[in-house]
């Protein structure tokens, strides 16, 4: 004989806060619930003035550099791990963790100009103005012995950028020419230079590790490929480029930062046109990296600020600044999306949150869920103009506003003094030219 017997699971009908109060069945039926669409537009507006008020993206600083810092690079395989360079020759290996320093080593006489990590992350190389690539190793030595490096190599110039190969043991440094180093070797195994007098930057593509690119003091941009024996290509630019970052998730795609205070976006399958122009720093940006997602990168400028853009959106999203920061000479996103490092020129490292108002630490489910609904709410909404005007609303410091201001000014000059010019000129003499179009010089084959 079966027996029916009800059960009633307590989880249904009691709220889980407190367990006294009975939990109310909902219906959804849209005609039941007329305002709707105004108590979530309220929600929404609230949750972008939350965000703005928990925005708090300084996480921490790593004191103890004596010097400028001149260049910061990740370590290929810790998270936790990078190293520093700084104008005195001084590199040193931190735990971000910790926040503290674990090695210090006088590299080099005069500038540290280039770092990077080996691909497999047990060693690493510096550049410095004393003519000499170095490579370290990343354990630290014994107690009493001296630090010494695994290899030296003494070059013919000043060097001034460095990059290691993502897949193979070759490297590529930049001075004079262009050089691909064999880590077995003393001398470089290919060198490329097309007329141009030095080079400040040096990058290899992450995906398709044969091709890397080079900033030259020519105002241009030369693309390599490894398998060839001379350079592949080069854009020229109307101001000169300090350094450039490859995406990590599409081969074709490079940002470059110039001196005229914009950041380009090219495909370097159509070099006449650049994909967006990204405006908003008022001094010249000095450095620039990618997100590990590909979708945003992170500026550093003379201006003494940091920026956030969106590769397709050609205004910054986020500032980053505070009353003690200087000149910022270089700048790292993390490799697990969520921090920002940038060093700069009163000897300080410092760690920004890449989203200024994450809360860190291990949240709850309740506290998970409620932060997704929020931003699936702003972003609903993100086009009203109460919510949009919340959400763009930054705090900038006076210089940098005051010049903001001078730098609308000139360029409203200079696009009437164009359209008088046209207006005056034989009808087709004077081209127009976009914003994209009118920075690029020319492409040389």
């Amino acid at each position: 004989m079966k027996v029916k017997v009800l059960c009633r699971n307590p989880d249904d009908y009691v709220r889980e806060t407190t367990r006294d109060i009975q939990r109310v069945p909902r219906n959804y039926d849209p005609t039941l619930h007329p305002f709707e669409v105004p108590r979530e537009y309220t929600r929404a507006l609230n949750a972008t003035k939350l965000e703005r008020v928990f925005a708090k993206p300084f996480v921490a600083a790593l004191d103890g550099h004596r010097d400028g810092i001149s260049c910061i690079t990740k370590h290929a395989k810790s998270l936790s791990t990078i190293i520093s360079g700084a104008c005195d020759g001084e590199v040193k290996v931190w735990n971000l963790p910790k926040r503290e320093c674990l090695r210090t080593v006088q590299a080099h006489e005069g500038f540290v100009r280039g770092i990077c990590s080996r691909f497999c992350g047990t060693s690493f190389f510096t550049v410095g103005d004393d003519k000499t690539i170095k490579q370290w190793s990343m354990e630290a030595p014994g107690y009493g012995v001296r630090e010494e490096p695994i290899n030296m190599i003494l070059g013919k110039g000043v060097f001034t950028g460095i990059d290691h190969n993502w897949k193979e043991a070759t490297f590529a440094t930049c001075g004079q020419t262009v050089d691909i180093w064999d880590e077995q070797r003393t001398s470089p195994i290919r060198s490329f230079t097309w007329g141009v007098d030095s080079f400040s930057c040096v990058r290899y593509n992450p995906v398709e590790t044969d091709l890397l690119a080079s900033c030259a003091s020519d105002r241009s941009i030369v693309l390599y490929d490894t398998r060839e024996s001379a350079p592949l290509r080069k854009v020229i630019m109307q101001m000169r480029s300090n350094t450039l970052s490859w995406s990590p998730m599409e081969a074709y795609f490079f940002t470059c930062a110039n001196e005229d205070y914009n950041l380009y976006t090219y495909d370097m399958r159509n070099l006449s046109v650049a994909l967006n122009v990204h405006k908003d720093h008022v001094s010249a940006v000095l450095d620039v990296d990618y997100s590990p997602t590909g979708r945003e990168f992170v500026s550093a400028s003379f201006d003494k600020t940091i920026r956030i853009f969106s590769k397709d959106y050609g205004h910054s999203r986020e500032v980053y600044h505070t009353k003690r920061m200087q000149h910022v000479i270089c700048v790292r996103w993390s490799a697990d999306n969520r921090y920002i490092l940038s060093g700069s020129d009163e000897m300080n490292i410092r760690l920004w949150k890449a989203n200024a108002s994450e809360k860190l630490g291990v949240l709850t489910k309740r506290e998970k869920d409620a932060a997704n609904y929020n931003k699936k709410l702003i972003e609903r909404y993100q086009h009203h103009p109460q919510v949009k005007r919340i959400a763009r609303h930054r705090h900038l410091p006076r210089d940098v506003l005051k010049q903001k201001r001078e730098l609308r000014e000139m360029t409203e000059a200079r696009r009437r003094k164009e359209k008088n010019v046209r207006k005056h000129s034989k009808p087709g003499s004077v081209p127009v030219l976009t914003e994209k179009e009118k920075h690029v010089v020319a492409v040389v084959e």
